[in-house]
C-alpha cells in the first residue's frame, strides 16, 4: 500500500512452566477476558481443530475495540498466528505470532510478535497504536506468566459457578432489566452509584459502587457487550475487588413456552497474595472461595429476583 509501511513490534517473557502449560493458555482464546486483562469477551465462531475464526472485544488505551481474528494454531511447532480482518481504524491491518519455547530446565520463553500498518502512516496515528500494542502486549505476557507458574494451583484459584431464578414472564421485560444498569441505584439496595455510558451501540462501559454485607462498600468498573436478539450480556470487571484478580461473566436468558430461566453465570481468579489481607490471619484459599461464591451469588441473585419481578408485575398489570 503507497505511503503506508509495516510497523513491528516483538514482547517476551521467560516463564517457569513447561512449555506445553503455556501453550495451553495461549491456545483457548476464549478463557482469555478471564486470563489476559485487555481482553472483554471472545466468541469463537469456527474452529476445526487447526484453523479458528474469533470475534474479539479488547481495551486499547481506554478505548472497547473490536474486530474478527483469523488464527491458524500448530500444536507441535507451540505456534499461534493471527491476523484481524476488518480492524478498526487507525489500523489498516494487523497481524501476527505466537511462539512458545522450550528450555532444558522445564521453563520456556513466550514471545508474541504483531506487524501492523497505519493508514496514512501517519505519526501520532502510528503511536497510538503502538501504545496500545506495547500496554496490552506486556500485560498480556505478565499474566500468562502468573497464571502458568502457578499451574498446579490454578484449579483452586479459578472459581465458576451460577444462579439460576425462574420468570413466568416474557424474555424481553427482563433483558430490560438487565440492560437498563444505569437504572439500579433506584432499584437494587446494594447499588449505590452507577455511571454508564454507551458510546458504541451495545457496549456499555460502567463503575459502580456496591455495598458489602459488612456495610463497606467498593468500587468496581466494567466492560458490558450485550446481545438483545440473543438474550445474553457478558460483562469483564476492568477494575476488580481486592480479592479477586479477574472477574468474568455473562447473564443469558432461556425462554420456554411457559417463561425463561434466567442464568447469570460468573468467573473469578482469585488474588492469593490477598486473601489474609481481606479475610484476616489463617483464612486460606477454602474460606476465599467460599467468601466470594457468598458475595457474588447474594448479589447476582438480588438482581435476578428484582428482573423476576419486574416482568412478573409488567404481565400481571396488562
Amino acid at each position: 500500500m503507497p505511503g503506508e509501511r509495516v510497523h513491528r513490534t516483538a514482547h517476551s517473557v521467560g516463564v517457569a512452566a513447561p512449555a506445553g502449560v503455556v501453550y495451553g493458555l495461549i491456545s483457548n482464546a476464549v478463557r482469555w477476558p478471564l486470563f489476559l486483562p485487555p481482553n472483554v469477551h471472545v466468541e469463537r465462531l469456527e474452529f476445526d481443530g487447526e484453523n479458528e475464526r474469533l470475534r474479539m472485544w479488547a481495551m486499547a488505551n481506554g478505548q472497547v475495540r473490536s474486530w474478527l481474528s483469523q488464527r491458524v494454531q500448530d500444536p507441535q511447532g507451540r505456534r499461534i498466528g493471527f491476523r484481524h480482518h476488518n480492524p478498526q481504524a487507525p489500523l489498516e491491518t494487523m497481524s501476527g505470532t505466537w511462539t512458545v519455547e522450550e528450555r532444558g530446565d522445564g521453563t520456556s520463553l513466550l514471545t508474541l510478535l504483531h506487524d501492523f500498518t497505519v493508514s496514512g502512516d501517519r505519526a501520532q496515528d502510528v503511536a497510538w497504536v503502538r501504545r496500545a500494542v506495547d500496554s496490552n502486549s506486556d500485560a498480556e505476557l505478565e499474566s500468562l506468566r502468573r497464571l502458568a507458574e502457578r499451574w498446579t494451583r490454578l484449579d483452586r484459584l479459578v472459581l465458576s459457578f451460577e444462579d439460576t431464578v425462574r420468570v413466568k414472564g416474557p424474555a424481553e421485560l427482563v433483558y430490560d432489566f438487565l440492560y437498563r444498569a444505569g437504572d439500579w441505584p433506584e432499584l437494587l439496595p446494594h447499588v449505590d452509584r452507577l455511571d454508564l455510558t454507551e458510546d458504541t451501540p451495545g457496549v456499555q462501559v460502567m463503575a459502580m459502587d456496591s455495598r458489602t454485607a459488612d456495610g463497606s462498600t467498593h468500587t468496581t468498573e466494567s466492560v458490558r457487550v450485550c446481545f438483545p436478539h440473543a438474550g445474553r450480556i457478558v460483562h469483564k470487571q476492568t477494575r476488580t475487588p481486592a480479592l479477586m484478580d479477574a472477574h468474568t461473566g455473562e447473564w443469558s436468558l432461556l425462554p420456554d413456552e411457559t417463561g425463561v430461566s434466567v442464568v447469570s453465570q460468573h468467573s473469578v481468579v482469585l488474588r492469593e497474595e490477598a486473601i489474609e489481607r481481606v479475610l484476616g490471619p489463617g483464612a486460606d484459599l477454602t474460606d476465599a472461595r467460599r467468601f466470594v461464591r457468598e458475595a457474588l451469588g447474594r448479589d447476582s441473585t438480588a438482581t435476578l429476583n428484582l428482573a423476576k419481578r419486574h416482568a412478573e408485575s409488567a404481565i400481571r398489570m396488562l
